[in-house]
């Protein structure tokens, strides 16, 4: 019997999908656990997982080692085939140890904690995925931003005088001899992207994903993070640099992209939310308690906050009688940004074929 390769994978909570598939220990617990994970996008999960592992023969039965910091990765690193990482660092300190190494799998597009040249000296072929989850999600922050300049929460489906009457609207025919009938409803307060201003907060790989749409969209886009992103990446992206509370006063919409870590809980409090310009809009795709609840309230009753798009919520499952549910330019969706379970699926099988193609 051939022996199985060795794969080292970053503990990430992603990556565990690309442990499940790989790992040649039969575990029907796990197994179970997936099927229902999966279930409402992939009735039949044995079926997809065979296929998947018949097109990923050479990395499927494997010795799968999960780790979590640079050291473990050190550890585990002699005797290794492949190694898959989101952030873990891999340059001449690790591939100095790293003697069967043959792949290294990015776990997305930006090769920042890769020493490619290092690895290409050593014959390690570098492989990045571009993830269809941070698309989604790019879409997903989109989605709101259009919801909510288009005023979607509160005019959908009222198409008759009675449902436009009851809403406060004054539905009436203009003059068709002297003007159009466009908005016969007399719905203010409608809004577009084109010419506004994103300000985005983290400019990671979902940042990323946002800049390029908010460029088609015929946006200004900035951005702040701890570092500032090479001139090269910035013209290729077709976004500005920009300090922090400048780009809160300068934003028509304040996009959030940070982790959601400790560093980061209340991020945006009251004094973050009093400096946006008025009217602003705030798109959270990252952790609720990146932005201090009570202020948000109190932000969106003034109405200095102009609109709320969010992917999670503080409680999950939430309360009926939640204040934020009361507002009508507040968009709140249960944690689907990244949705459906398919990218995910196709990001792990891609990996998987791109381990086996090198590893065989």
């Amino acid at each position: 019997m051939a022996q199985r390769p060795v794969i080292v994978i970053e503990n990430d909570q992603s990556l565990r999908l690309l442990q499940a598939f790989l790992d040649g220990a039969p575990n029907a617990g796990r197994d179970a656990a997936l099927a229902d994970y999966l279930a409402h996008d992939l009735p039949d999960f044995a079926a997809w997982l065979k296929q998947a592992r018949d097109r990923a023969r050479g990395a499927y039965p494997a010795d799968v080692k999960m780790v979590d910091t640079q050291d473990e990765l050190l550890a585990a690193l002699p005797g290794a085939d492949a190694f898959v990482t989101e952030g873990l660092e891999i340059g001449p300190r690790e591939l100095a140890v790293a003697d069967r190494l043959k792949i290294v799998q990015k776990h997305g597009v930006w090769l920042r904690n890769i020493d490619v040249a290092a690895c290409e000296a050593r014959g390690v072929k570098v492989m990045p995925l571009r993830r269809r989850g941070n698309m989604t999600a790019a879409e997903h922050v989109f989605s709101m931003m259009l919801g909510l300049a288009r005023k979607l929460t509160t005019i959908n489906k009222l198409i008759t005088t009675e449902r436009l009457t009851a809403a406060g609207y004054r539905p009436k025919f203009f003059d068709r001899r002297y003007s159009p009938n466009a908005n016969w409803a007399r719905i203010g307060g409608l809004g577009f992207l084109h010419g506004g201003t994103l300000g985005i907060v983290g400019l990671g790989e979902i940042g990323r994903e946002v800049a390029l749409r908010a460029s088609a969209f015929g946006m200004r886009t900035l951005y702040f993070q701890r570092t500032r992103l090479p001139a090269s990446d910035e013209r290729e992206l077709k976004v500005e640099y920009c300090a922090f509370d400048q780009m809160l006063t300068q934003s028509d919409w304040v996009c959030i992209l940070v982790p959601g870590v400790p560093a980061t809980r209340g991020l945006f409090n009251r004094e973050r939310l009093a400096q946006l310009k008025p009217g602003a809009r705030l798109i959270n795709v990252s952790r609720a308690d990146v932005v201090d609840r009570d202020a948000l309230v109190a932000a969106l009753t003034s109405g200095h906050l102009g609109g709320l798009g969010q992917d999670a919520f503080y409680d999950e499952p939430g309360r009926s009688d939640d204040p934020l549910l009361k507002f009508d330019n507040v968009i709140i969706t249960p944690r689907v940004a990244s949705q459906p379970r398919q990218n995910g699926l196709a990001d792990t099988e891609e990996m998987m074929v791109n381990l086996a193609r090198v590893l065989v």
